[in-house]
């Protein structure tokens, strides 16, 4: 495999999230480098977030391990423990079934970037800390629900 070309690959946008919760995610926007060079063991994202974005809900994972690194910019990483200002080479680690919420956000006027490294289990679920909402991952499909296990039915009119 050769130098991956950052300028082909893909820019995802959007979420998996339901309504009304994928309206938050605006402004985040990742470069999945770990499928552009064939990696399936383990994923790879260079997450960017605009001014006043949002990296995600605030999560945790029961069955993957998660790291951070940030690479430009400044954002504020939000975990059950509170806020803290990260820099470029600030690094985070987020093992699988620590329940310890977490997201990052962009409080300046300029682009923040990070490095995301996660293990990719067959099967996953991530509880969202902060909304009555849980995730299940399996088959590649996601299935969203509330906490107690009543399916997630978004709003109407949202």
């Amino acid at each position: 495999m050769k130098k991956l070309d950052l300028s082909r690959v893909p820019v995802k946008t959007g979420s998996i999230y339901p309504a009304p919760y994928a309206a938050m995610m605006a402004g985040r926007s990742s470069l999945r480098l770990g499928d552009a060079g064939g990696l399936t063991q383990f994923g790879v994202n260079l997450v960017t977030l605009e001014p006043g974005a949002l990296s995600s809900l605030r999560h945790w994972h029961m069955a993957e391990d998660e790291f951070v690194m940030v690479t430009e910019g400044t954002c504020i990483m939000v975990t059950d423990a509170g806020e803290e200002e990260m820099h470029p080479g600030d690094c985070a680690a987020f093992p699988a079934g620590s329940p310890d919420g977490h997201h990052f956000i962009n409080r300046t006027d300029r682009v923040a970037r990070f490095l995301v490294i996660g293990s990719k289990s067959r099967h996953e679920v991530a509880t969202y800390s902060d909304v009555d909402l849980v995730v299940e991952i399996a088959g590649g499909k996601a299935r969203f629900r509330h906490k107690d296990g009543r399916d997630y039915i978004p709003p109407e009119g949202v």
